[in-house]
């Protein structure tokens, strides 16, 4: 099965911690704190390999994660940091915030290798606290957290043209025809599987890449069949060229499958309803016309052309009208070469998770008791010892330095009032 989308999990290595020793020798019984800094944790890292075109390796897969950093040691040993984890994905790749359904990041023009996760930092050692007032520091900071992010990747083709419609409508044909691809072709509903990219080399014209959706049917973009999995490997393209089977060789009728497909089109959203198009009437060398009634060409034309949509006529199998039409998909992607077929960035992990690490809350739970809380304020009580005078001090500090009293005092607490902090409860007083 062609993989082109997949769910995973990915987590940075966490920072190793700071080391609390002392040193310890013969002939030096003072030898001051010695505890080395820990190691940084591991990146999650995304590559552009261009030997692979699925995503199937994420399938057998839940969860990535990096490396974590070592501990210091002592003797101002400094830990090992934590291995990278490089994640290859094929060109195209876009990788999503799965909760928000943001994007991330677009893996392709530029963007050939992207750090999407940071490793934690290492924490210090017990020998940077040491000041002239407090020699022997018996503490250390821990190492930083690592980071958790579900992301979905989707797979979405480069190509300048994309060929939509029916099941044997002739795409695959068409593509063979006037590229260097291959396709597997057919007479039965969905033998194109996966797309199918070819590369159209034109005399005396801008050559461009052809793409082969596989086939849509009506309901495609409310997930019916296989067209709801594939639209989204149009969303690059510059020009869509409509197939329709002139010659009605399935029973159906060729003017309304513009209109299925169509609305299935505009259906999904993303824009794909206002890209440039031309209908393609392919196998137009088996149309039948009774007397006295206008061929499926013409109707076509009368309809969609006053729409400023071409219609050309072609037979995939004989090659007629083929090179006329290839010169008009050539013009056509010149005159919007300069539209963006790259995904913008819409968050980065890193400043999103910064801004939640930095809240800090400040509640009344009821009269007379409050709660501090927030990720901050947890990494501070980590490496800070409260029962020690210093330890105290700087947790007062802390308090003064970030707000926290001035919005107590704001949401009106009194002197004797409790504040609940990380587990612990104290008594305020100004």
């Amino acid at each position: 099965m062609f993989a082109d989308r997949a769910t995973i999990i990915i987590r940075s290595g966490k920072g190793g911690n700071g080391h609390v020793s002392f040193r310890r020798e013969l002939y030096v019984p003072d030898g001051g704190p010695d505890g080395g800094d820990g190691g940084k944790g591991g990146d999650i890292i995304f590559v552009v390999d261009k030997g692979i075109n699925t995503l199937s390796e994420y399938r057998h897969a839940r969860l990535y994660k990096a490396e974590p950093g070592a501990e210091g040691g002592k003797r101002k040993q400094h830990g090992k940091d934590g291995a990278d984890l490089v994640l290859r994905v094929p060109e195209g790749t876009v990788i999503y915030d799965d909760a928000t359904n943001k994007v991330i990041c677009d893996m392709s023009g530029d963007n050939q290798r992207v750090v999407v996760l940071k490793g934690g930092r290492g924490g210090k050692g017990n020998m940077n606290y040491a000041t002239p007032t407090m020699q022997a520091p018996k503490y250390a900071q821990p190492g930083g957290e690592s980071i958790e992010l579900t992301v979905r990747l989707e797979l979405k083709c480069i190509a300048d043209v994309g060929l939509v419609g029916f099941p044997n409508a002739g795409k695959s044909t068409l593509l063979s025809r006037c590229s260097n691809a291959k396709p597997k072709i057919a007479n039965y509903q969905f033998t194109t599987l996966q797309p199918m990219l070819g590369v159209v080399d034109l005399p005396g014209a801008n050559g461009f890449v052809m793409a082969d959706i596989p086939g849509l049917i009506e309901g495609a973009s409310e997930g019916i069949g296989l067209g709801h999995q594939f639209l989204r490997h149009i969303e690059r393209t510059k020009v869509l060229l409509h197939v329709v089977d002139a010659a009605a060789t399935e029973g159906r009728d060729p003017m309304e499958d513009v209109e299925i497909i169509n609305k299935e089109l505009t259906e999904f959203h993303r824009g794909l309803e206002n890209k440039p198009k031309i209908i393609v009437a392919n196998k137009v060398d088996s149309i039948y016309t009774p007397e006295g009634e206008k061929d499926i060409v013409t109707r076509l034309k009368e309809k969609y052309e006053p729409q400023g949509i071409e219609v050309y006529a072609i037979s995939g199998v004989t090659g007629q009208g083929i090179k006329e039409l290839l010169y008009a998909c050539s013009k056509m992607v010149e005159e919007n070469k300069d539209i963006s077929s790259f995904f913008s960035s819409e968050m980065d992990p890193m400043e999103e998770l910064a801004k939640e690490a930095a809240a800090i809350d400040v509640l009344k739970l009821e009269d007379h008791v409050f709660e501090i809380s927030g990720a901050r304020v947890d990494k501070m009580l980590g490496y800070t010892n409260l029962e020690d005078e210093k330890g105290f001090a700087f947790f007062q500090r802390f308090m003064k330095d970030n707000g926290i009293l001035d919005r107590l005092v704001e949401l009106g607490v009194e002197d004797g009032d409790t504040v609940e902090v990380g587990g612990f409860a104290f008594e305020y007083y100004k």
